[in-house]
């Protein structure tokens, strides 16, 4: 919801053009200045304690946001980014304690594709409830709605949340002493899978917050073209997940990062074809499936890489540069398509693919290694 409103609705508010994207900027900015301590945090309260935090700061996001779209107020929109991002480094520790829900690591890639398919129904709530609540209530400003709509979903969400069973940590204790942060994080087990994940997350992100400013404010495609170009791209993010995490057993995690890392090459190719309402639905649906298998893939090869005592240091490094990566991809989107156009865009793409092309054929070289 926050790339399609936060967009259009910057875009009417913003001091500049090119600083319409920066509330998603900022989310993700958010995100990654918080994985470090969220997932401190955790450590201390346990897993369903420490994220009603969380809840929150999603709270505060729906908040902010109305207040911001009521007043017009780009800062208030900008500070609605910074709590949604505090908000989703609570969330993404889900996926690790998905994880540590099983022990054996052959099912880290199906127990991944179920925790992740279930983005299937963001795919068609987030959009939705932008565009819908968008002008749903007559004596609101546009887009004001939206928030409030959202407002409702995160009381849902905290009603299901209270069904959550967290893994004891006396069950997961260390088997040997922590090794020091450094060796940890140097090792190829860590870097490779923690490099696919980031590379996969920046340029998705890269790509993505361009894309509604590009058909809508350059390009004139309405807001129905542009929402259902998002839909059809987080359907494409979640939809693999039903079977990237079979495919990882079967052929191994490496080579099915190198299958993302190729559908992002298509990516380009596809975008510097042009810019017609084909060309972006297109692009979008293969970096949605690029994403799923190199993000997923890295996520499912990092628990290789840690103790069960190290996991949450290691964890906490590994978002950071993940959401690192998004937030300078994010930041810098806005500036760079309206400074260099659709095309430039993509170009710019090109030497972080080829970077995890080589680290994922390299993990899939060791993976088929006697």
């Amino acid at each position: 919801m926050m790339i399609l409103v936060g967009g259009l609705l910057a875009a009417k508010i913003a001091p500049t053009p090119k600083l319409a994207t920066l509330p998603q900027a900022a989310l993700i900015v958010g995100t990654a200045c918080s994985t470090i301590p969220v997932a401190l945090w955790l450590r201390r309260l346990g897993r369903k304690r420490g994220s009603l935090l969380g809840y929150l700061f999603s709270f505060a996001a729906a908040a902010f946001g109305f207040t911001a779209a009521v007043q017009s107020s780009f800062t208030l929109l900008v500070v609605t980014g910074v709590c949604m991002g505090v908000a989703v480094a609570f969330w993404q520790q889900f996926r690790f304690a998905a994880l540590e829900s099983v022990t054996d690591p052959s099912l880290n890639g199906p127990v991944l594709s179920i925790m992740m398919g279930s983005g299937l129904i963001s795919a068609f709530l987030g959009p939705e409830i932008g565009a819908r609540g968008s002008n749903a209530f007559a004596s609101l400003p546009e887009y004001a709605g939206s928030f409030l709509l959202l407002g409702g979903l995160i009381v849902l969400a905290l009603v299901v949340f209270q069904f959550y069973r967290e893994t004891p940590i006396g069950t997961i204790a260390a088997a040997a002493p922590p090794r020091p942060l450094r060796t940890i994080v140097g090792s190829p087990r860590f870097f490779i899978p923690s490099l696919c994940a980031a590379i996969g997350f920046g340029v998705m992100s890269f790509v993505m917050t361009a894309t509604p400013l590009t058909m809508h404010e350059v390009c004139g495609f309405d807001l129905g073209d542009t929402k259902k170009v998002i839909q059809s791209h987080i359907i494409a993010m979640f939809l693999p997940s039903v079977f990237s995490g079979v495919l990882m057993k079967r052929f191994g995690v490496g080579r099915v990062m190198a299958v993302g890392a190729g559908l992002y090459a298509l990516v380009v190719l596809i975008g510097l074809a042009g810019e017609e309402l084909m060309h972006f639905w297109g692009s979008l649906i293969l970096l949605g499936v690029g994403w799923n298998f190199l993000f997923l893939g890295g996520t499912a090869l990092l628990p290789q890489s840690y103790l069960p005592c190290e996991r949450f240091k290691a964890q906490a490094v590994n978002d950071f540069v993940v959401f690192g990566s998004q937030a300078l991809a994010a930041l810098s989107s806005g500036w760079f398509v309206f400074t260099f156009g659709w095309h430039g865009l993509m170009f710019a793409c090109l030497p972080f693919l080829l970077l995890a092309l080589v680290l994922s054929l390299w993990q899939a070289k060791h993976e088929a290694a006697p």
